[in-house]
């Protein structure tokens, strides 16, 4: 249990906790900044999973790296485009169009990576690209903090660079003020010539490009394939994340961080003698706890009101 424990305070702990907390930070930014529109994007699961398959499929056959990013981006934003059309346009309600489209990624993906490769489990078989890791000149000779943070992948170095592009767009641009004004109060908003369905679709078409680069970063950092639902909740982690950081910028990292903690223990108590089936659901259990405290308090905060 000791050496256990002087594992987990250890600087590989550190550096394995932004590595998984890399993939729930950019989907957690894409739903809090359209939560924070009002028409809260849940289908971040689904559109990270397509967008982990377009990257390795386009990687695979091009070779390319910058292709495979944009075909990734492409892919997530034009699914969350797609989302925006049937809730603003059809007016179908953005709940129930969210886990359409997660069913519908899943069954896809694994069509679509069938007719690429003849299987339906793994990308495998392909030999795809990965994003390059960075090793940070000064910052890598400091002790302890160097070894946490520098040689990670690009991507990771990208998730913090959302947190600040989020409260660079929501709090220093006109777009962030309507975004924030929509939110709050639509018809107010509306009444002073904010296009309020224009708005919203900018946020959605945001948190499809957050979204996929959290599934990029998962096909092509985190490992260097894809495979079926290799998603496995994390983009309803992010959901939880951004609530609890209240869909703002330094709350929604910090409960990033804090998820990438819980599900980095999950992978360090797996050699223990307890069964596999229980160190898995740490990470959702230890979701519904959060949730279920941040809705307590919140209750609280209304009753005062």
């Amino acid at each position: 249990m000791s050496a256990m424990l002087q594992s987990i305070l250890s600087a590989q702990f550190g550096f394995a906790v932004l590595r998984v907390m890399t993939p729930l930070l950019f989907p957690a930014v894409g739903v809090a900044i359209s939560g924070l529109a009002g028409s809260v994007n849940i289908a971040l699961e689904g559109i990270m999973l397509c967008s982990a398959c377009a990257g390795v499929l386009v990687s695979a056959f091009t070779q390319s790296l910058w292709l495979a990013l944009a075909a990734g981006l492409a892919t997530g934003i034009g699914l969350a485009a797609l989302l925006g059309f049937f809730h603003l346009r059809l007016k179908a309600d953005i709940i129930l169009a969210a886990i359409a489209m997660n069913m519908m990624a899943g069954g896809l993906t694994i069509f679509v990576l069938f007719l690429a490769t003849g299987e339906k489990g793994s990308s495998s078989s392909l030999t795809s690209l990965v994003f390059p890791l960075v090793h940070l000149p000064l910052v890598r000779r400091i002790p302890v903090l160097g070894e946490i943070l520098s040689g990670q992948n690009v991507l990771v170095y990208g998730a913090f660079l959302a947190v600040f592009l989020y409260w660079l767009i929501v709090f220093k641009t006109p777009l962030g003020l309507r975004i924030r004004a929509v939110g709050q109060n639509p018809d107010a908003a509306q009444s002073v010539g904010i296009n309020v369905n224009r708005t919203r679709m900018w946020a959605l078409l945001l948190s499809g490009f957050f979204g996929a680069l959290g599934g990029l970063y998962l096909a092509m950092g985190y490992v260097s394939w894809f495979a079926r639902d290799m998603t496995a909740g994390r983009g309803w982690i992010a959901i939880a994340a951004a609530s609890l950081g209240n869909n703002m910028p330094l709350g929604t990292f910090l409960s990033s961080l804090l998820f990438g903690v819980v599900n980095s223990l999950a992978i360090y108590l797996a050699p223990l003698a307890v069964p596999s089936e229980f160190i898995q659901m740490i990470p959702y259990v230890a979701t519904a706890l959060a949730l279920t405290g941040y809705s307590i308090q919140a209750a609280r905060r209304r009753r005062k009101l």
